[in-house]
């Protein structure tokens, strides 16, 4: 019979030697619901790898952002993986901050079923530096309900002027039941990712074709006017301190008729568990303006891995289960059909399981494959991107406009003075940076 000592000994020194042979990476995500499964599951993938140890950061969108940029650019290491967009991807494997992706994938990975338009935002030189987690358009969240008692119809292809006939018609005060609820939370991915749709569709631009900033256009203050006047009259209170997070959360609880956001909430309010509204939720493209170009954004919220990483090989493991086609059934299995990633793979539009429980689903891709970043605007533009100009500066000078159209939402300021403001520091950093003298 063993000596208990020499037992116990035995089995600490075991364990001691399993935990140093783990490795650690640490992922940076943000606190949507997909990435909070991603977190749930992520136990799967290391009974699979014994040998690696997730450490999660899970963090609020805009704090997310600051962090990563930060932590990038100054290869501060303190990341191994990062959720990373459409936005930063190829601007930060212009300057080789990131880890290229797609030169080893197994083949079973099947990187030609990922959507082209999502992968191509996701690509620099032709080179894949993040894989998608998920991809999303913008369109049209309505209760029918709120519809039908109110006697309006949502049209196969709504414009904006039926939205603020529509939010008129379905806001109740008593009832604490807003006509609409849009993002009003400064940041150039919150409050602008909204705004800048907003002014495409009626006619804006950021930028002429020799990068002089035009926010002080009649397009621009049409727009932001528009968007004021809505959320003042027929917006919930406290609407500038809204994000995607906190707008999801109000309509999932019956306090919005309709919600113009991203396509991969649907999920979410489709599903009664989560939603109070799922039973007479609809959907809708998202609204036109005086034009169509730009009406809906296109995002992909992916994983990366920083040039800083010690864990490279590690990160690429993990990355390519998160993003795979075996994952969406994971997620299918576990917290059922709707809630899976959309809008980054063809074949979960092709599965009847998919398409039976989801009937956002063809409204969804249609909307992805429909975005076109290239040409985001009617008038011709030096830039690409829809819901924001795919220029390192622009991550400041966004979250700087967004801030003043807050202020102006709130009444600081009014929309001219706040957009003749934006103008000014817009111009001050482009000449900086030297766009144009």
């Amino acid at each position: 019979m063993l000596n208990p000592r020499i037992l116990l000994t035995a089995l600490l020194s075991l364990a001691a030697a399993t935990a140093q042979a783990q490795t650690k990476i640490v992922i940076a995500t943000v606190n949507n619901g997909d990435m909070i499964i991603m977190q749930k599951l992520s136990k799967e993938f290391e009974k699979a790898h014994p040998d690696i140890k997730l450490d999660w950061v899970v963090l609020e969108e805009n704090v997310l952002r600051e962090r990563v940029t930060t932590d990038i650019a100054t290869r501060g290491g303190s990341f191994d993986v990062m959720t990373i967009g459409t936005y930063e991807t190829p601007i930060w494997a212009k300057k080789a901050w990131l880890i290229r992706l797609d030169d080893d994938l197994p083949s079973s990975y099947d990187l030609d079923d990922v959507l082209k338009p999502i992968r191509d935002g996701l690509s620099y030189d032709g080179k894949v530096f993040a894989l998608p987690f998920y991809g999303e358009s913008s369109f049209t969240f309505y209760r029918k309900d709120l519809f039908q008692k109110a006697g309006v119809t949502m049209p196969e292809k709504p414009t904006y002027a039926d939205v603020e006939k529509f939010a008129k018609a379905t806001t109740d005060r008593a009832k604490g039941v807003s006509g609409i609820c849009l993002r009003g939370k400064p940041g150039w991915g919150e409050n602008m990712a909204y705004v800048d749709t907003l002014v495409n569709t009626f006619g804006g631009r950021w930028f002429d074709e020799k990068w002089k900033p035009e926010l002080t256009s009649p397009e621009w203050k049409e727009a932001v006017t528009f968007y004021v006047n809505m959320m003042k009259k027929y917006g919930p209170p406290g609407g500038s301190s809204n994000g995607h997070n906190e707008n999801r959360a109000l309509f999932a609880t019956g306090k919005c008729a309709m919600w113009i956001d991203a396509t991969v909430a649907a999920g979410y309010l489709a599903n009664p568990k989560e939603s109070k509204v799922a039973s007479s939720l609809g959907f809708a493209p998202a609204p036109i303006g005086k034009v169509p170009n730009g009406a809906q954004w296109l995002w992909s919220w992916a994983l990366g891995i920083p040039a800083s990483s010690k864990h490279v090989k590690e990160g690429k493991q993990f990355i390519q289960w998160a993003t795979s086609k075996e994952y969406v059934k994971l997620v299918a299995a576990s917290d059922g059909w709707p809630a899976v990633p959309p809008g980054t793979r063809r074949s979960t539009y092709e599965l009847k399981e998919y398409q039976a429980a989801a009937p956002f689903a063809e409204l969804t891709l249609k909307a992805i494959l429909a975005a076109d970043p290239t040409h985001p605007t009617a008038q011709p533009v030096p830039y690409t991107g829809v819901q924001f100009v795919a220029i390192p500066e622009f991550q400041s000078i966004g979250t700087q406009v967004g801030q003043n159209i807050a202020a102006a939402l709130v009444g600081k300021t009014s929309v001219e003075a706040a957009l003749e403001t934006s103008d000014k520091a817009t111009e001050r950093t482009m000449r900086r940076a030297g766009y144009y003298k």
